[in-house]
């Protein structure tokens, strides 16, 4: 049975979850109108012998690859799992470290 405490905890949880993909999808839909706006004036000006509109689609795209992987939780080699199978080993060794200073 769930408290009514958990719930409003839960409620918020999903609450920032939901801004935080609503923030990733604004990015990207600013992103794509303001390069395709970079690609229209680069064609208006040298009708794109020297693309360089792709120089900020290139730079800006970074930054909204690493807040996809930040809003999605892409980490797969640094997981919720991973952190798990990491601390289970670390507590082995430990506890094989302190068997053998004790013999």
């Amino acid at each position: 049975m769930e408290t009514g405490n958990h719930k409003d905890s839960k409620y918020l949880k999903a609450k920032r979850r939901v801004a935080e993909i609503k923030k990733f999808y604004t990015s990207l839909m600013f992103y794509v109108l303001f390069i395709c706006a970079l690609a229209g004036l680069n064609y208006y000006t040298n009708e794109l012998r020297y693309p360089w509109f792709l120089w900020a689609a290139f730079g800006w795209g970074i930054g909204i690859f690493f807040q996809a992987v930040k809003t999605f939780r892409w980490a797969p080699f640094i997981g919720k799992d991973w952190e798990e199978r990491k601390l289970k080993q670390f507590m082995e060794e430990e506890e094989k470290n302190a068997k053998n200073n004790w013999n």
